[in-house]
């Protein structure tokens, strides 16, 4: 007999739950879940009684309809393991009890025959929750004696150059630039992520304030700009540089800041002097008319705030500009007002929050270098890695030096653990598979790095299928294999305790959020000073000193030999937060083109046509979009994409130098350069 469908008056009431999103996104949006018959229906905005100020009513289209991600498809429902060869992705399903074995078994073999190194996780940004990184897997990795993951594909030398110059520094409130007279969004498209900075900056604009945008693309949000800088990839070191030299040429430094507030200024202006505005332009390819307009409405503007983005740091003098970007407010003499300074990572306005595992003092794997880590056995001192175990992160779509990464997760003698919510591209060269579960469905801390916000949040659903928690699962990994002590936290309240501390725990209980010390909208240089030793600017640190070979602010010219002529950019989009659901795109991402770039190759003919994007680290076809907001000169493929988002399964890291930035650490992803030849279709 078949039941029919109950009419809408008697279907199920949803009941609604409100959480707070713990991707990797600076808005950490307060979040209203309706969940009906078991199942998340709707995500909506938190309405204003119970959503921190920032989130503004609404919130990004991807966690509107996570619903997909959670029950599509592709969602890892249980426990599997290889059945055939890697990369074909064919899975037998076993018991969790079966999978905990395999990795005991496998990582205890491990370091019987090589030592706790042979062990590598490998975890990124996957989830930005404080419950599900660094808690239980900090306890399991580091006691075990695992090698240590530099987690510098992304932030490393901007937090270098932030620690250096300010220490842990907050820095201005989002909410904030509505006040500003001037704001300077460089290297960052909130249109993309971090999207309630968009209507602040509108209403800023509304009030009298003028917005000046820096990025090698025409975003949507240079389009609403009163100036827009486009330089090319890897040089806006020089422009800043020439906002110093001019700011000290013309007297318009604040030499009487400086001296209570600075160090290392001569030096600074030393270093600046050569970097006149024409020089800047032909090295960054914009007009000096433009650079003197923003120097003119920098100097004459109070307040003014400076927005630096990450897509600054993705190349060889990444960290060296974004020190030079954070120093401008000093020089200029635009802090201690409301709206006056700069914001880049907003973290460090709770810095009484964390936990942190001893470190055992293995080697460091920086995983820009997983590659060549996993491929060359002489790459790094030490034992081969044999286990590695994958957490967070997609690092096959999301590494530079693709094809590398491909091969040394192609190696038979690895085992490859991947704990994950949904088969990603590095899943399919696993030997054995987790089901993960969403923030969602687990509970976690959710802390701002743009908004001044903590979260506590509990899950809206039960988990889809067998998924488990990191907590429950690194947990009993760590019991496992003896690592636990009588003192350590072991369930969620545990480690929230131990995260937070008493005085947060009792804030977040009686209030829900959590805000920092100062409250959400402090004054740098006010209410905030630098976290340094002596509270100074440090504006040539000894520490970044030493680490830049040539010293900080040096400029690296051009990179390669001239065979590739475009330079490659692989921006953040709104489609996916890094790689994360990129299994939900439809179709084939396009290679975006300048028009005059792309009628020289012969493919501004036809709709979408064929290309082979290469250089000497790999390629990707696809196809070719035309996009008069670039740059000429500039090509764009979107970070994040999946194999079967390509023609060819690969994305724009398979075109990335696997190189290191000037400090730091970090990946070069802006330093790719390649040619494009048309393909017959």
């Amino acid at each position: 007999m078949t039941v029919a469908d109950p009419t809408p008056s008697q279907a199920p009431r949803p009941t609604i739950h409100h959480t707070a999103c713990t991707l990797d996104c600076p808005d950490s949006c307060s979040l209203e879940v309706e969940v009906r018959n078991g199942r998340v229906d709707k995500v909506r905005a938190a309405p204003p009684d119970v959503a921190h100020p920032l989130t503004g009513g609404f919130i990004c289209s991807k966690v509107g309809r996570i619903s997909r991600h959670l029950y599509g498809e592709d969602r890892l429902l249980h426990p599997a393991r290889r059945a055939g060869r890697k990369g074909e992705g064919r899975l037998e399903p076993i018991s969790w009890d079966r999978a905990i074995d395999l990795i005991v078994e496998r990582m205890t073999e491990a370091k019987t025959a090589l030592g706790g190194e042979s062990v590598l996780p490998l975890s990124y940004g996957g989830s930005n929750g404080l419950l599900t990184q660094d808690t239980a897997d900090a306890i399991l990795f580091r006691r075990f004696g695992a090698s240590t993951l530099a987690r510098n594909v992304c932030a490393a030398p901007s937090t270098a150059a932030a620690l250096g110059l300010y220490g842990k520094m907050a820095g201005v409130a989002l909410e904030d630039y509505e006040h500003a007279r001037l704001a300077i969004v460089w290297g960052a498209n909130p249109s993309s992520t971090g999207i309630h900075l968009v209507p602040i900056l509108r209403a800023a604009r509304a009030r009298g304030g003028k917005l000046v945008v820096v990025d090698p693309r025409r975003t949507p949000l240079a389009k609403q700009a009163d100036l827009h800088l486009q330089p090319r990839p890897g040089t806006d070191l020089c422009l800043a540089l020439a906002l110093h030299r001019e700011l000290f040429r013309r007297g318009d430094a604040d030499l009487e800041f400086l001296a209570e507030h600075a160090s290392g200024v001569d030096e600074l202006r030393r270093r600046a002097e050569p970097w006149t505005f024409e020089r800047a332009a032909e090295v960054t390819g914009v007009p000096v008319r433009d650079i003197a307009r923003c120097y003119e409405l920098y100097s004459a503007s109070s307040p003014a705030v400076i927005r630096c983005g990450w897509g600054v740091e993705r190349n060889r003098n990444g960290g060296s500009a974004v020190a030079a970007i954070l120093a401008l407010p000093a020089v200029g003499g635009k802090f201690r007002v409301r709206a006056g300074g700069y914001t880049m990572s907003n973290g460090a306005a709770f810095r009484d929050v964390g936990r942190r595992e001893p470190s055992p003092g293995t080697r460091i794997v920086n995983m820009n270098h997983v590659g060549r880590v996993l491929t060359d056995p002489n790459a790094i001192p030490g034992p081969p890695v044999k286990v590695l175990f994958v957490y967070n992160a997609n690092p096959l779509a999301t590494l530079p030096n693709q094809e590398l990464v491909r091969r040394g997760l192609a190696r038979e003698d690895l085992f490859t653990v991947v704990f994950d919510q949904v088969m990603t591209d590095t899943a399919l060269y696993a030997d054995l598979v987790l089901p993960a579960t969403t923030f969602l469905e687990h509970d976690d801390l959710a802390m701002g790095y743009g908004a001044m916000v903590l979260h506590d949040t509990k899950p809206v659903t039960e988990p889809v299928g067998e998924a488990r928690s990191n907590l429950r699962v690194f947990d009993e990994l760590a019991d496992r294999l003896g690592l636990l002590h009588d003192d350590d936290p072991r369930s969620e309240g545990d480690w929230r305790r131990a995260v937070l501390g008493r005085r947060r725990q009792r804030q977040l209980a009686d209030e829900g959020l959590a805000l920092p010390e100062t409250g959400r909208r402090p004054i740098q240089f006010v209410d905030v000073f630098p976290h340094t030793a002596d509270r100074r600017v440090h504006l040539c640190p000894r520490s970044l000193e030493a680490e830049s070979a040539r010293g900080l602010y040096a400029f690296h010219s051009e990179p390669g030999d001239g065979r590739y002529p475009l330079a490659l950019i692989s921006p953040s989009v709104p489609q996916t937060v890094s790689s994360t659901f990129g299994q939900l795109r439809p179709g084939q991402v396009p290679l975006e083109m300048h028009p005059d770039d792309a009628a020289e190759r012969g493919l501004s003919r036809g709709d979408k046509p064929r290309a082979r994007v290469f250089n000497d680290y790999g390629e990707v076809r696809c196809r070719v979009r035309l996009n008069p907001d670039l740059k000429p000169g500039v090509a764009l493929l979107p970070k994040g994409v999946w194999a079967r988002s390509t023609e060819s399964g690969t994305n724009a890291c398979a075109l990335a130098p696997d190189t290191l930035t000037d400090i730091g650490a970090g990946a070069c992803f802006n330093d790719a350069r390649v040619e494009v030849e048309a393909l017959a279709d």
